[in-house]
């Protein structure tokens, strides 16, 4: 799934894991009356640790197309922790962090956003010291903190996830994200001098509140291009998602495949997957682009501020990216995942990663008439070997990428079945369904 922390939250979509796909789209929102905004007193300031540093270099793990690093709290851990540029107050998801650090709360919240279910329960956690392995932190940071841990990013990421840092991260620093070296560089903005070369292309920003904006052009079919209002958004899994709310001539397109595109704080996202013939980065022109189509009329309700969609980091992640907001833009240079092909999962079932490590993998649904519900697979289904090779010896983002790597491609999947030591064996053909 892919997962999305969008305005507070977002949707965890199981297509392009992050939460994963995190999630595809963790689109979650505060709603009405008890939403909280920005938090209470003064602005979080991230900043360079060490005396006259120019830089900092951080690594990260890229799991499921999402930036985990990890941190300290109040000098405690290390915990870790998604970096979403989606998020304007950073979240705390699992409460036994709260619990083993002592941390105090004050406002209670209900916390809404997209799905079906009923609202949670969350809390305002006024200042907590975080510090990011490497040289760069903040003395007092606010978060919220959900009352459970519904989101379950650990499950889906495949490793310990304790909560999501926002876009404070990146508000007083310039910050260029490595996606094939796994590397975080964090700049001083005052002394950073941004690199040149024609392979770099420059795209501005725009602000508004805590999220920052992309103008692009999105070729929608062969005769019409539309000047789309994005997101920036590195919490999201996928690499395009478009709210056809958002505007009159936004359609889905002709070949779609309907499916569960995630999972929100309050239930599932549910919406189509479907192609948009190109979209322009500045010099660079994106052709035959995946894109998720949220049933988004309940998503636009909530957002805070205007948006056609978001971009994700499916997308960002064949750059080279210079996130820079001290200087309202951002730097984009290819890499070698550029030519990359955009698939979605071709295999047509959930995981959920448990158990020691988080290596033990259980199918959480299967997609009706999809080619491991054809193959007999079903929900509850526990993976014991994958073409012999035992389940433990993938990590989740290792089995994502067989599970988006070639049409046609056969895999042997051995499973226990729910309840039972029963062994069935099943022969995958991988689909390209869309």
């Amino acid at each position: 799934m892919p997962l999305r922390i969008g305005p507070f939250l977002r949707a965890y979509s199981w297509r392009r894991p992050p939460l994963l796909g995190w999630l595809l789209l963790l689109l979650l929102a505060l709603a009405g009356p008890a939403a909280p905004g920005r938090a209470q007193g003064p602005e979080p300031v991230f900043r360079l640790t060490q005396p006259r540093a120019r830089k900092a270099r951080i690594p990260f793990g890229l799991q499921r197309n999402l930036i985990v690093v990890e941190v300290l709290l109040n000098g405690q851990g290390p915990y870790n922790f998604l970096l979403d540029t989606g998020l304007g107050t950073s979240l705390i998801t699992d409460p036994a962090v709260g619990r083993e650090l002592q941390l105090a709360t004050t406002d209670r919240f209900l916390v809404s956003g997209a799905g079906e279910e009923n609202a949670l329960e969350a809390y305002r956690v006024p200042g907590v010291a975080v510090a990011l392995a490497g040289g760069v932190g903040a003395a007092r940071v606010p978060f919220l903190m959900l009352s459970e841990d519904v989101l379950n990013i650990s499950g889906y990421v495949g490793l310990p996830v304790h909560g999501l840092l926002g876009s404070d991260v990146f508000r007083h620093l310039v910050v260029q994200v490595d996606a094939q070296q796994q590397q975080l560089v964090f700049f001083d903005p005052a002394r950073y001098r941004a690199p040149r070369g024609r392979r770099w292309t420059r795209l501005p920003l725009e602000f508004d509140g805590s999220k920052a904006f992309l103008n692009l052009p999105v070729q929608l079919t062969d005769s019409l291009q539309l000047p789309l209002r994005l997101v920036l958004d590195t919490g999201a899994g996928h690499a395009l998602s478009l709210e056809t709310t958002s505007d009159p001539r936004l359609r889905l397109p002709p070949a779609r495949l309907r499916t569960q595109l995630g999972r929100g704080l309050n239930g599932n996202i549910n919406g189509y997957l479907g192609r948009v013939p190109a979209l322009q980065l500045g010099r660079y022109r994106i052709e035959n682009l995946l894109t998720s189509y949220p049933d988004s009329t309940d998503v636009a309700a909530r957002a805070e501020s205007f948006r056609n969609g978001n971009l994700g980091f499916e997308l960002l992640k064949r750059f080279t990216t210079i996130i820079d907001y001290p200087h309202n833009r951002l730097l984009l240079r290819p890499n070698n995942l550029f030519r990359d092909p955009f698939e979605h999962d071709m295999c047509g079932f959930d995981l959920l990663a448990f158990g020691p490590g988080f290596r033990r993998y259980r199918l959480l649904r299967t997609e009706t008439g999809g080619p491991a519900d054809q193959a007999g697979l079903r929900a509850g289904d526990e993976i014991v070997s994958i073409n012999l090779i035992p389940a433990e010896f993938f990590s989740l983002t290792d089995i994502s990428r067989l599970l988006h790597s070639a049409n046609g491609r056969q895999l042997l999947f051995v499973v226990r079945r729910a309840g039972s030591d029963e062994l069935v064996t099943a022969r995958v053909r991988l689909t390209r369904q869309i």
